[in-house]
């Protein structure tokens, strides 16, 4: 029998034409593919059926989280490849003749049967979309994995988002320095001084509240709908000596209430907030603030022709997230009554730091392994290895929105330069 490389190789070329985008190693140890390409293993035949019955992203991402597809060397570099190939040589559907011998060789290959049982982990949203329900169920799937979980992956501030690299060239610079220095912009451009009202929507693990809180004496209320999250800032604000300024509640975004707040901050929040809520969560946001307050929103944003995350995202990351170009989230805010002052694109900076969260994933692998499983950590391996391609690629973007709610007569309250926002960010 012909090496099942080989046969492998003919396959693809009905659905892809010319030579293989990457290097595959067959489960009988026969290869096919250019020899400057990443490797691909195919440990059996199971990860073709996986693409037979699901093909496209889902069925090959659940080909790598059950380890019957796994990639040699760096996993990001094999997708970008990958990609680029198919995206300048986009397949053709074979002709009834070309269907026919592909079906042959995927007899041969040993990858016709029944459906193979789905991997652990699939987020299983029911209800309407983006009630409160379904909502916390969303939230629980991708935030309640366990903290345990999210303080190997994470530096110290427990920051599960962009971060700001001030110093890229200096070395000494870890990811703890740019997400302090995120941290420090966020409350710089917000304006924040002792006693003022700071309104923190989806808060995460408390790092922004309580920077806020400790380094600019601020009174903040940080909202969550994770529980596992809730808990943790609690007990982080006790141990951390500011108790008595953050007031962390566990509700859903539209339960917030009262007003008068002089700033507020979303972090990466509103992509699960949806398409059709967002005028809502806007109007919300301007209504929680005081006249003269400001708002800053830290968020995800697609390129115009972009699809945004994806169905692997979707189905095991973060169900029912949505992105849209950074104009129309501002168009967004602005049709709310706030008034957009600055949009700083922070692109290259998450690839630093998504990357940064690779290498924490590998150096401490063994650990993630034994504390979640071997199939969860290979959707993290997989989710941020995308991730990172997607920000580099500009697929993906993320954006400082800074806005104000006017007063009646107009203004705004805002320093004439931004230049006072960047004077202590950075070298300390």
């Amino acid at each position: 029998m012909r090496p099942a490389a080989d046969l492998l190789g003919q396959l693809l070329g009905h659905f892809l034409p010319g030579p293989l985008p990457v290097r595959f190693r067959a489960w009988d140890g026969s290869q096919a593919g250019p020899a400057d390409a990443p490797l691909v293993t195919l440990r059996s035949p199971g990860a073709l059926r996986r693409l037979l019955w699901q093909p496209g992203e889902l069925g090959l991402a659940e080909a790598y989280i059950t380890g019957d597809l796994d990639v040699e060397g760096d996993l990001a570099e094999a997708l970008s490849r990958a990609g680029r190939t198919v995206r300048d040589r986009p397949g053709t559907r074979p002709g009834p003749a070309g269907m026919a011998a592909a079906a042959a060789l995927a007899v041969r290959l040993g990858a016709v049967g029944p459906p193979p049982e789905r991997p652990d982990g699939r987020a299983r949203p029911t209800g309407r979309l983006h009630s409160v329900s379904r909502d916390r169920a969303g939230i629980s799937h991708h935030y309640d994995l366990s903290n345990d979980f999210y303080a190997l992956l994470l530096d110290e501030s427990m920051a599960y988002s962009c971060a700001y690299w001030a110093r890229p060239d200096d070395p000494a610079y870890t990811l703890a320095d740019a997400q302090r220095d995120k941290l420090e912009l966020i409350c710089r451009k917000l304006g924040l001084g002792p006693g003022d009202r700071l309104l923190d929507v989806g808060c995460g693990w408390g790092s922004l509240a309580v920077h806020a809180a400790r380094a600019h004496q601020v009174r903040v209320t940080a909202v969550t709908l994770s529980r596992a999250q809730y808990e943790y800032v609690t007990e982080r604000a006790a141990r951390e000596g500011v108790a008595a300024l953050v007031d962390i509640r566990l509700r859903h975004w539209r339960d917030i209430d009262g007003g008068g707040y002089d700033a507020a901050a979303a972090v990466e929040m509103g992509e699960h907030v949806g398409d059709a809520e967002y005028p809502v969560f806007a109007t919300g946001l301007h209504d929680a603030l005081r006249p003269g307050g400001r708002l800053l929103i830290q968020q995800m944003s697609r390129g115009a022709r972009a699809p945004g995350g994806g169905a692997f995202i979707e189905t095991y990351i973060a169900p029912d997230m949505h992105m849209r170009p950074v104009g129309r989230t501002v168009g967004l805010l602005e049709a709310a009554g706030l008034e957009a002052r600055s949009v700083e694109s922070l692109r290259e900076h998450y690839t630093a730091t998504i990357d940064a969260w690779r290498s924490t994933l590998e150096e401490r692998w063994d650990a993630v392994e034994a504390l979640v499983g071997t199939a969860t950590a290979r959707v993290w391996r997989l989710y941020l290895a995308g991730a990172s391609l997607a920000f580099a690629e500009r697929r993906m973007g993320v954006d400082h929105i800074l806005a104000v709610r006017p007063t009646r007569e107009g203004a705004s309250g805002m320093p004439g330069t931004p230049a006072a926002r960047y004077t202590r960010v950075g070298p300390s």
